[in-house]
Order: structure tokens, then sequence, then C-alpha cells
């Protein structure tokens, strides 16, 4: 009987996992399912799903009823649905700590490259002329305010990163008094971060934050405010957003995910010169791909050897 399926994975292999399934003498298979019914079709046996991308419903869970837990390769689990798997006693697990540093470097990276001006004057130096006032006004970090919605491991880490570069930090965490404080994190309502930031960037669930970044958000941000996203598609509004960066009511977005991925090469909002995108690769980096398969692996493992898990998402 094979134990765990692997539903769906865009990875060049998957010899880590291989390599930690037969150690402990569990079979597995590889299957790449992208909708409900070929993971119906597919998976049926399986005590054990390893998720990329596949949905994972409710009609998924009452047809594979053999499953008894959900390992996803990644952080957010938006494509499983935890409250179908809560009752019907289906563990779901995901790996939280991995690239950690790569996402908040992302963020930093986007942001440097707004408040320096970078890709404006890549494109303006190589298609016009060598001409740094075109690049008029630049400000030092210590006169400019960041602002981080969500101050959890990444949020932290990169309020971290962004202090040391010289970044004034303030925080909007509803969660931020069950946390370790940060004495250089000013924490504010969410409406005065809004209003304040020169920068802010998005460290937060898609899961009760959609549309959070809205027309209304907008008209509350500064002019020249940058506003960041390398955590998950829908907490912007991109209608309103297209609307804010084409009329001049913000300064730029810098985006990592969109709602509906991947993005349509058509998008207007590739048409704006104050707007970057990234293809959801914040997490990555060579390092940070071999530890997540590393624990998502280990994670399937330990709950089928009867092992305490490290990352539960659903307890019951």
């Amino acid at each position: 009987m094979v134990k765990i399926i692997i539903t769906d994975c865009d990875h060049k292999n998957i010899d880590i996992e291989t390599s930690i399934f037969k150690k402990a003498d569990i079979p597995f298979e590889l299957r790449q399912c992208h909708t409900e019914k070929a993971v119906i079709n597919e998976c049926k046996n399986a005590q054990a799903l390893i998720v990329q991308y596949a949905p994972i419903t409710k009609k998924v869970m009452e047809n594979l009823t053999e499953l008894k837990v959900i390992v996803r390769y990644g952080v957010g689990v938006d494509t499983i649905d935890i409250t179908a798997a809560t009752k019907y006693k289906i563990q779901v697990c995901n790996v939280p700590d991995y690239g950690i540093n790569e996402v908040a470097d992302h963020a930093i990276a986007l942001m440097m490259a707004f408040t320096r001006k970078i890709v404006l004057m890549n494109t303006f130096t190589k298609k016009q002329k060598w001409d740094y006032t075109r690049s008029i006004p630049v400000h030092r970090a210590s006169s400019q305010t960041v602002g981080v919605v969500g101050l959890g491991r990444i949020g932290k880490n990169f309020a971290e990163k962004a202090h040391a570069l010289g970044y004034n930090i303030i925080g909007f965490d509803p969660y931020y008094k069950e946390r370790a404080k940060t004495e250089f994190i000013k924490v504010v309502p969410l409406e005065e971060l809004i209003r304040q930031a020169d920068v802010i960037s998005l460290h937060i669930p898609a899961d009760g934050n959609k549309n959070l970044f809205d027309k209304a958000a907008f008209k509350k941000m500064k002019k020249s405010a940058v506003l960041l996203n390398v955590a998950r598609g829908g907490i912007i509004n991109e209608d309103d957003l297209y609307e804010a960066l084409k009329n001049g009511e913000i300064g730029g977005a810098g985006v990592d995910c969109v709602s509906d991925e991947p993005m349509n090469p058509g998008s207007r909002l590739f048409e704006l010169d104050n707007y970057i995108a990234t293809p959801h690769m914040a997490w990555y980096s060579e390092e940070a791909a071999r530890e997540l398969k590393c624990k998502a692996a280990e994670e399937a493992v330990r709950f089928l050897n009867g092992e305490k898990i490290h990352y539960p998402v659903n307890k019951f």
C-alpha cells in the first residue's frame, strides 16, 4: 500500500524526499495532480499527502478515506480546507520556519529598488541618458519610516534588517503582545501606520485580510509611499492598486504574489513604471528549497511513525 503521495511538485526532482522515505521504509509515489478531480482519482489509497499547489477540498477528504495527514510544501495552507480536515480528524501540517531570511531579504530588495530608484534609473539610463537628476528626490534611510504589517517570524526579520539599514520602524500586529517584543519597533494602530509610513511591507496571511489594502487605504497613504507584498495574493485589491498607481495616489508597489497566479502577462499593471513584480520567488534560495523539502518529508514520516509532529496547523 502506498502510504505517502506527493500530489504535485514543480521541483526538478524529489531526491531529498526519496532518501527520507526510503530510510524510513515508507512506500511513496509522486503524482502531478492539479485539480480536485485528479487528486481524488490518483490519490485514493494515501495515508499522507504532501501538497504544493493541488486543491485539498472537503470533497477530496470525503473520497480519500485512508487519509490521515496533509503536509504543505510551504507556509500558507489556503489551498487546504482546514475546517473539513479538522472535522474528519485529518492532521494538517506546514513548514513555517523555512526561507525566513529569503522572504525578508526579498522585501528589503524591493524596498531598496524603490527608495534608491534602482529600476527606474536602470531603465532611464539604458534607454535615454546618464543623468542622476531624473532620480530626484531620493531620501536617506534615517529620514524615512517603514511600516511592517504582521510581526511574526518574517515580519520581525524584515524589521530588524530595515532597522539595521537606518530606517525608523513602526509596526502593526493584533497578536504582537503574545510575541517577543523588539524595542526598536513602535507598535501603532493600522490606520496610523498607513498614514505615517513611507514604505509599507505586508507579512500577514490572506485569510481574514482580503482586500485589506484597497481604495480607502490608498487614499490614506502618503502620495510618495511604497507598498510591498511578499506574503499572499488577495491582501491588495489589484484593481484599486492600478488606479492608485496610475493616478499618483501612492508612489509605487512591489509584489511577489497576486490574487490569481500565474499573473497574466498582459496585465495592465505591467504597463506602469511604478510597479515591480516578481513571480512568487521570495521564498527561494537553493538552501531554502532543500530545507523545505527535507522538513515536509520528515514531518510526514514523523506522523506516520506515531512520533510528535513539529508543525501542526489544526488541533482536534
